[in-house]
């Protein structure tokens, strides 16, 4: 994925478009959540930024390996 440093947006490096919001079914350990991600229209790819990752992500996940 890349930004334009323009208007900065984020588009695929693969397809050169523009993300645009996506629900996105995320599992871990047979538990599923759903959450809005960047994702490119064309190809489907998503983006999971950072703060996602390493925030809420983290702490989901350390509470399934903690049951």
């Amino acid at each position: 994925m890349a930004v334009d440093s323009e208007a900065r947006t984020w588009k695929c490096a693969k397809c050169n478009v523009e993300l645009v919001p996506k629900k996105a079914v995320l599992e871990y350990l047979g538990h599923t959540v759903s959450h809005e991600v960047p994702a490119c229209p064309k190809c489907g790819k998503t983006m999971i930024c950072q703060e996602l990752a390493e925030g809420r992500m983290s702490e989901v996940e350390q509470q399934l390996e903690d049951k």
